[in-house]
Parts: C-alpha cells; sequence; structure tokens
C-alpha cells in the first residue's frame, strides 16, 4: 500500500533527462527513454486517493515521515516536525469513515515557515531572540488552512527575521538545496521550498519581502507564488518590512501553488492592510492537457522585460530564459521587449526601505516587551544584552541600516527618495502592463551557488535580488517556475521563470503558468537526492 502514497513516478522516481536547449544542457541519465507525463497536483492526487479508498491520510503521513526521517539529517529543512500529524491524520480518516465532507485540503501535508506563527507550535523567525516561543494561536493562513483540513508538518528553517538570500543566517543551522548538498537553497524560505522539493511535504509557505519566495524556488525547482500585496492576510507573520511583506507559497505544480494561495486568500478583519477583492475561483484554470488547444495561450501579450537579462545575468540563465520565451510563442502569446527604466533603482530603494521599515519592528524584541531576557543590573543594561545576544549579525546590521537610515538629517536623502523611487517603479510597471498581459523574466541572476560563497560579501548576496524587489515595491504578484537546467551539481540545477502580473490577477498568471509547465517537454524536476528514496 505504501508504494501509492509516493508522488507520481514522473515527479519523483524517473531519471532526470536532459533539457531542450543544448546551451544549457547538463549531464542526465541516459537510461530511461519513456515520455516524460506532465507534473500532477499533488493536492488532487491525495484527494482522489482518499475518496476512492486507495489509501488512507495516516497512511499518506506515515510516508511522508519516514522520507522526512531518511533525508532531513542531510536537508535540515525543518526547525520544529510536530507530534501531531499522525493524529490529525486519523482524524481525517474517522470523518471519511463517518461519511462527512471533507475539505479542498483533507490529508494535504503542509511546511509552514517559521515566522509565520502556529498556536502551540516553535515560532521563532529562526532567531535566538524568540527560541521557545509557542505562540497562543494561529496566523490567520494557518488557520484557513487547519480549517479546509491540510495538516501542518512542521515549521521551516529560514534566514533569521527573513533577512537573507541563502538560509545561511538562520540561527540553528544551515539548509542545504536537494539538488546538490554543498549549496543553498535560496532565501530566506529556503527551509519551506527545499522541503517541497525534496517531497517532505506537498506544499508549503512562505513569505516574501523582496524575494524571498520566488529566488529559493528557482534556487530548488519548484514552483513560488508571490500574492498582490493585500490578498493574503499578515495578520500572524512576523514583521519584518510592513509594506512589503507577503505570505507566499510553494508547490511542485503551478496547480498546487494555485489552490494554496485560494484556501489562504481573503479579507481579515485583524489585517488592516488586507484587500476586500473577490478571490476567484483559480482551480478553474488548471485543464489537463488533453483539453489544451493547438495554441492554448494565443493571443496573450507577454513582455520580456530588457534589463533583466543584460550584463550580470549568467549566460545559462539567459539562454534557459529565451528557451521559456520561445516555448510561449510556440503556444500563442505575442512576445514583445520592453523597458523598465527604473529597474537598477529598485534594489537600493528597497534596501532602504525593508531596512529603515525592520529598524523600526525589530524594536520591540527587547527582552520586556517580547523576547527572550537577559538579566542584567539596570535597563539599558538588560536592552542591550538581550538584544545582542538574541539577534545574529546579519539582523543587527540591517537594524544599523535603518535607523541611520531614518535619523535626523538622514531621511530626506535615503528614506524619502527611497520612497520617491517606488512611485517611479511603480508607474513604470503600471504602463509596461498596460500594454502586455503578463512580464517575464528571470527568477535570479544565477543557478544556487555553494554555500559559504556570499556570506562574507553582503552586496554580492543582495545584488542576487535584482530580479524579484521591485515586484515587491510594486506591490505585484509574481510566480516562478522551472523552466530548464544549467550545469553544476550531481544532476544539474535549475532555473526559474518569474511571470509578473497586474495587481489581483494571479489568475492570469496561474493560467499561463499551468499551460507553460503541462506543455514543456524534456525535463523533470525532481532532485537527484529523491533517487534512491522511497
Amino acid at each position: 500500500m505504501l508504494s501509492t502514497l509516493q508522488p507520481p513516478r514522473s515527479l519523483s522516481l524517473l531519471p532526470l533527462r536532459r533539457f531542450r536547449n543544448s546551451k544549457t544542457i547538463v549531464s542526465a541519465s541516459s537510461s530511461t527513454t519513456s515520455v516524460i507525463s506532465p507534473p500532477q497536483s499533488q493536492i488532487l492526487t491525495t484527494r482522489r486517493s482518499l475518496l476512492s479508498g486507495e489509501t488512507t491520510a495516516a497512511e499518506i503521513a506515515k510516508s511522508y515521515l519516514s522520507r522526512i526521517r531518511l533525508t532531513e539529517p542531510q536537508l535540515k529543512c525543518f526547525l520544529h516536525v510536530s507530534e501531531n500529524v499522525l493524529k490529525d491524520a486519523q482524524e481525517i480518516d474517522q470523518r471519511i469513515a463517518k461519511g462527512e465532507e471533507l475539505g479542498p485540503l483533507a490529508g494535504v501535508l503542509i511546511g509552514v515557515k517559521d515566522n509565520i506563527c502556529t498556536q502551540g507550535m516553535p515560532s521563532t523567525a529562526a532567531s535566538r531572540i524568540l527560541e521557545h516561543y509557542r505562540p497562543p494561536f494561529d496566523a490567520t493562513a494557518v488557520k484557513k488552512i487547519k480549517e479546509l483540513g491540510g495538516i501542518v508538518v512542521g515549521k521551516t528553517n529560514m534566514d533569521e527575521f527573513g533577512m537573507g538570500s541563502t538560509t545561511e543566517a538562520s540561527a540553528f543551522q544551515v539548509t542545504a538545496n536537494p539538488w546538490d548538498l554543498s549549496r543553498v537553497p535560496g532565501g530566506s524560505s529556503g527551509g519551506s521550498a527545499a522541503a517541497v522539493a525534496a517531497r517532505q511535504c506537498m506544499v508549503s509557505l512562505g513569505s516574501d519581502t523582496g524575494g524571498s519566495v520566488r529566488q529559493p524556488a528557482s534556487f530548488c525547482g519548484v514552483v513560488g507564488l508571490k500574492p498582490t500585496y493585500g490578498r493574503v492576510s499578515r495578520f500572524g507573520l512576523m514583521a519584518y518590512a510592513s509594506s512589503l511583506d507577503v505570505i507566499g507559497c510553494f508547490g511542485s505544480t503551478v496547480a498546487d501553488a494555485g489552490m494554496l494561495l485560494h484556501a489562504i486568500s481573503g479579507y481579515d478583519r485583524f489585517d488592516s492592510t488586507s484587500s476586500k477583492q473577490d478571490v476567484p475561483e483559480f482551480q478553474s484554470q488548471f485543464l489537463s492537457v488533453d483539453h489544451f488547444e493547438s495554441k492554448p495561450l494565443n493571443g496573450v501579450k507577454v513582455g520580456i522585460i530588457r534589463e533583466t537579462l543584460e550584463d550580470g545575468v549568467d549566460s545559462g540563465v539567459r539562454s534557459a530564459t529565451q528557451e521559456a520565451a520561445s516555448h510561449l510563442e510556440a503556444l500563442g502569446c505575442v512576445l514583445t521587449e520592453v523597458s523598465l527604466p527604473s529597474f537598477s533603482l529598485g534594489l537600493p530603494a528597497y534596501y532602504v526601505i525593508a531596512s529603515s521599515e525592520s529598524s523600526s519592528n525589530l524594536s520591540r524584541y527587547d527582552g520586556v516587551r517580547y523576547g527572550n531576557q537577559v538579566m542584567a543590573e539596570e535597563l539599558n543594561k538588560l536592552y542591550e544584552c538581550s538584544r545582542g545576544e538574541g539577534f545574529g549579525g546579519e539582523v543587527k546590521m540591517r537594524i544599523l541600516m535603518g535607523t541611520y537610515a531614518l535619523s535626523a538629517g538622514y531621511y530626506d536623502a535615503y528614506y524619502k527618495r527611497a520612497q520617491q523611487v517606488r512611485t517611479l517603479i511603480r508607474k513604470d510597471f503600471k504602463a509596461a502592463l498596460e500594454q502586455n498581459d503578463i512580464l517575464i523574466s528571470p527568477a535570479a541572476p544565477s543557478a544556487a551557488y555553494k554555500i559559504g560563497e556570499k556570506k562574507d560579501d553582503p552586496l554580492a548576496m543582495y545584488a542576487g535580488d535584482i530580479m524579484t524587489v521591485n515586484v515587491n515595491l510594486a506591490g505585484l504578484p509574481a510566480m516562478v517556475l522551472p523552466c530548464g537546467l544549467v550545469e553544476g551539481g550531481p544532476s544539474g540545477l535549475p532555473v526559474g521563470l518569474q511571470m509578473i502580473g497586474a495587481a489581483f490577477d494571479e489568475e492570469k498568471l496561474l493560467k499561463v503558468g499551468h499551460i507553460f509547465e503541462q506543455t514543456l517537454k524534456g525535463s523533470s524536476f525532481v532532485p537527484p537526492l529523491l533517487a534512491n528514496v522511497p
């Protein structure tokens, strides 16, 4: 019976094949001659298996927990694995036995980034200052997941408070990339991305402040979806930069990421920035490939952002992106090149704004109001020791940067100017999206790099966010999905294509992404780590 619990063979067990583009080709097993079928939704497969009686929720849970035990010593994706997974699964089986109606996420195993509050479960934002903290409530996104039958597997590793691009800034452990254990999974949601890539969970939640869902999705070869600002409630998300933070979704397919987004979207009275905009039924976009027309995206206007394919982008990434654009054109899309004149200004503006807001948001962690307390004889010393011992180096540096940018005499020169740049970026995106349905670009300038390679060079690490930060500054939705493989690691390294849409038009992104994914031939985005894992 357990063999039926694994992801479909096309997702987890077939040897990887060569990507169509000879310029980005990687060595892969040549022993396979069978055709790789399109990736299948884990959520829908699970639901069908439960309703048909083919398997039980408890058996599915045991299978995933077994995979976590086998792979976690190498990957270190989770900071905490819930002790209630089997109990929650058995409750779902009992409901099935009684003939009760199941929620759309029944039996779906979900990882949750450690900066999203989970009742009674450690939620530390990967920081020593919150070590052992167990919230008395669930974040709204987590509450919605549970109400729909989802099972929280555990809390995933991350860069401390979301500040980083590699998951090396965690106070507790460094997560490895399932494609190559010597490389980073990206960040700051690296644990959530790697857990989905390694099939330790079906889907997962992350947070995206400047690309923290999309860049690790690219590095780990999974789908990462950042919704429009306000689409998902931020209640229960530990604040880093409040005007930029959003909760996002990871899945091994576009359908899984879209269905998870639908589950957590909607207005929330506990978050004044959440939108009352209607949430479309995203699942209607996920048609079987058998129902596609010969040119299923006929007439869809796609703009390729010129500035994202210039100097500084690895040749393999550029080639994979151009191949992806050609594939979209073959599906009927009309491609044009667009320019965003303010594109290069986004990175410095982002780091000024994000650091300034983090300086304010993290002031609450002082050992008195929030956070672990270090005893001292006088109050200022208590603050100093509690924050000094509780925060890591990256967090301290960003707090200092933000405090400086907000200080008297420098506010206008830095923070105010950055906000003015933000307005320019929004205008450029608005103009480009008035002429195009979606925009595309690489998700990152390179594939995953070695652990430790950029840890001592923060400017080089920050530069890796150049493809993603502008989207957060504009508050737009974006999705990254794997589009090819480049040389590196034992079986190549995945490259992600970023699709950007107009505000609250996630539905169009999901439609285009799903068709792209289901018709892309020649690659199975499954890490070699899983070749010998049941």
